[in-house]
């Protein structure tokens, strides 16, 4: 089938206009052109799209089915050739980010207020999953890069360190682990524990740690956002154990936020594909988002 773009949008015209004429003028070319044009174009599907006498142009069955199709069709891609003719851009464009729930509640409302700030024509747009999910997303090329917990396996990924994040126990404030400024993991073992669930990137660092300094607990509780999980300690179902970036810089009312030594610490990093270059957009925004954090302060 041998149809091109300037024939399907002088179809368009003349489905508009009903004048060979008009639609000439519209589209900067004469009316033998726009003829031609058409009749090439029916040649090509094999079909009969205009019915032309020397009063009128009409559509055919055909040339309507053709024409209700046809602008959505070329609207779209109008918007993927404008997408496409951005990627050269680096101060405009659209750029999707995939990044896990933790991150993306205490670490990309920073980034995107920057990158709004740095880039106004930029459009950061965020997906908000699971790690799994997230790594997923970035190798299946949905998303321009991810922000995730240091994965285990990354050897098809380019990654980059933007911070190093350690754990704290969170207690209600009675508790007698609250009574010292800091708290060893061992001193944990016996203790019942409300813990963010195996999707987050965060709980083989817990369990693992747990298990080297002999610290067997009770998991009563596994949940998959911090926001409940304090609400379980502040109701006295256990302790927990979290991320200091979990915990909102003015505290937790009512809870004791206390270092576990000794200090572990979760990297977050950026990720993108080994074999996909990031397009100049995608490039400053990793940038801003990999500033905007090694900048902040907790």
């Amino acid at each position: 089938m041998n149809v091109t773009l300037r024939q399907l949008r002088v179809f368009q015209s003349v489905a508009r206009t009903r004048n060979f004429s008009r639609t000439g003028e519209a589209v900067g070319l004469t009316q033998p052109a726009v003829s031609r044009a058409i009749l090439d174009l029916e040649r090509g599907l094999g079909l009969r799209l205009l019915d032309r006498t020397t009063r009128e142009v009409a559509l055919t069955e055909a040339g309507r089915s053709l024409v209700a199709r046809l602008a959505r069709a070329l609207d779209e891609l109008d918007a993927t050739l404008a997408d496409v003719a951005g990627l050269a851009d680096a101060d405009g464009g659209k750029v999707r980010v995939a990044s896990s729930p933790t991150l993306s509640a205490y670490l990309m409302p920073a980034c995107i207020a920057t990158c709004a700030r740095a880039a106004p024509r930029v459009r950061f747009l965020l997906l908000d999953r699971i790690q799994q999910d997230v790594l997923e997303s970035v190798r299946g090329g949905e998303v321009d890069f991810g922000v995730v917990v240091e994965p285990p396996e990354v050897d098809d990924l380019h990654c980059e360190a933007i911070l190093h994040d350690p754990f704290v126990l969170v207690t209600p404030m009675s508790h007698r682990l609250a009574r010292t400024a800091s708290v060893r993991w061992k001193a944990l073992a016996g203790q019942p524990l409300v813990l963010l669930d195996a999707a987050s990137g965060s709980r083989r660092y817990v369990d693992d740690a747990l298990a080297r300094h002999g610290a067997d607990c009770r998991i009563e509780q596994e949940l998959s956002h911090p926001t409940t999980v304090f609400q379980m300690v502040e109701a006295g179902i256990g302790l927990t154990v979290m991320p200091r970036l979990a915990v909102p810089p003015g505290g937790l009312p009512g809870l004791a936020v206390r270092p576990l030594l000794p200090r572990l610490e979760r990297t977050v990093m950026l990720v993108r594909r080994h074999d996909r270059a990031l397009s100049p957009v995608a490039e400053r925004v990793w940038r801003i988002v990999s500033e905007t954090v090694r900048g902040g302060k907790r």
